[in-house]
């Protein structure tokens, strides 16, 4: 290589250096965007999500045999559960051969333990 043709190397590199960090620059900008938006459509999400029920009655694989009584936010909670109301809640806890979590405590918070 001549000795003059290295500072016309040196401007290319540098020029193809500063394209490559623009090109970087503008995907991280994208991913900061995208990022933003996930964040944004989470929150509206979270904001539209309905209150969960006060109360709700865990059911079994089949659909017919109960598991436990909850409080509606417990996070023991499984994945099939049925709504309640407090009366609900108290009959089948109550009258009925339904268990309340021992998690959340739904008997105590009902008033029906002593």
């Amino acid at each position: 290589m001549r000795t003059e043709d290295a500072p016309a190397d040196r401007l290319a590199q540098l020029q193809f250096l500063e394209r490559v960090q623009e090109r970087d620059l503008a995907r991280t900008r994208r991913w900061i965007e995208d990022e933003k938006r996930r964040r944004s459509e989470h929150a509206r999400g979270e904001a539209a999500r309905p209150e969960p029920p006060e109360w709700v009655l865990e059911v079994g694989l089949t659909g017919r045999a109960s598991v436990y009584v909850h409080a509606g936010g417990c996070h023991m909670t499984g994945s099939r559960t049925r709504p309640l109301t407090a009366d609900q809640a108290r009959d089948a806890l109550h009258h009925g051969p339904v268990p309340a979590c021992p998690h959340c405590r739904p008997d105590s918070a009902l008033g029906l333990t002593g």
